[in-house]
């Protein structure tokens, strides 16, 4: 089943007695959720006819008793039940025994007055099994995938909208870069730029840069960019604001070996002559980072990007062996990057 197709027939009171929501995008879960909640129960009712169920501590059949039982007072129930990691192919690191065959008799005949509702953090399902097999006979399966490219500026435009405030060309790129694209820090920040721009307000690229809270990717891209320029002491600037914000070194070191792999992808695709938005929808990425990130490759040779990662995969080695203090690794790293 289609995200938008689901929520869009929930919006309109059509509800599938179940749904198995999968995918890193959690907005997307909540989203459907809400909406299925909002046209089935009652607000005065909700708190007694939505069950909420833990698959690491409690047995699937468990959650189908409750599915079975008879609302109380009310025409219909929700049941929702997360971690519904027996429908992948990774190992449940719960101590609970999962009776599959009684969910898969449940299938062949739910009842009409609950919605069932299984979500799982999982990109993909094991479409091996014969559970997520007959799941998928149903159109029960809901991917909650993230918006990449220009979906996720269209998505930022159209929050912006609703808001009643207009995001200046550049506002919405520096957000998704600001915020990681990850859609409810988006839509948190949205909330909070729309009362600052008043209603039929405008909001700039430098007021978003001003306003909201860069992720720890976006100050490593901020990093890696003076270290571009010869900026230096900036670069050392920003690595200690980021071990102020708690940030482990080796996530750091993670980050910094992300984006310099990006880099040369993204040099790599450039030469083969494919667009930004090509290489967006290859990679993954936002066309404007992929700009930003073609900028940075443009000191660097293939070679040099190649050999960067391998010293940023000793630096980790070493950190992770003890074999040298975390963070003077990543000083002398990025001062021998300058030098360089």
């Amino acid at each position: 089943m289609e995200l938008r197709k689901a929520i869009k027939a929930a919006s309109t009171g059509t509800i599938a007695p179940i749904y198995v929501c999968y995918g890193p995008e959690s907005y997307f879960m909540k989203q459907l959720i809400d909406t299925i909640t909002e046209q089935a129960i009652e607000p005065e009712h909700r708190e007694f006819a939505v069950s909420k169920f833990d698959l690491q501590e409690t047995p699937v059949e468990q959650v189908i008793e409750d599915a079975e039982t008879l609302p109380f007072m009310v025409p219909r129930k929700i049941v929702i039940a997360k971690n519904a990691v027996l429908f992948t192919g990774a190992k449940d690191s719960g101590k609970v025994d999962h009776d599959v065959d009684r969910l898969a008799a449940y299938l062949k005949s739910p009842v009409d007055y609950s919605v069932l509702i299984f979500t799982v953090n999982a990109d993909k399902l094991d479409e091996r099994k014969k559970i997520v097999k007959a799941l998928k006979d149903q159109d029960a399966l809901v991917p909650c995938l993230p918006l990449l490219g220009d979906d996720l500026t269209r998505w930022v435009q159209d929050r912006a909208a609703r808001l009643r405030f207009t995001l200046l060309p550049g506002a919405a790129e520096q957000l998704v870069l600001n915020t990681g694209g990850h859609l409810q820090a988006l839509h948190s920040e949205l909330e909070k730029l729309a009362l600052f721009a008043g209603d039929g307000g405008q909001v700039s690229a430098q007021l978003v840069d001003e306003l909201v809270a860069r992720s720890a990717e976006q100050n490593v891209f901020l990093l890696i960019e003076d270290i571009v320029q010869l900026r230096l002491d900036k670069a050392l600037t920003t690595l200690h604001e980021l071990l102020k914000m708690k940030e482990e070194p080796i996530k750091i070191v993670n980050l910094l070996a992300r984006q310099f792999r990006i880099m040369l992808q993204v040099k790599e695709l450039v030469q083969q002559g494919y667009s930004h938005q090509q290489i967006a929808s290859q990679i993954g990425l936002h066309p404007y980072a992929v700009k930003l990130a073609d900028g940075q490759t443009r000191k660097y040779d293939t070679a040099k990007l190649s050999g960067i990662l391998s010293q940023l995969a000793d630096l980790d080695y070493r950190m992770k062996s003890g074999r040298i203090d975390k963070v003077l690794g990543l000083e002398l790293f990025l001062l021998g990057l300058a030098a360089a």
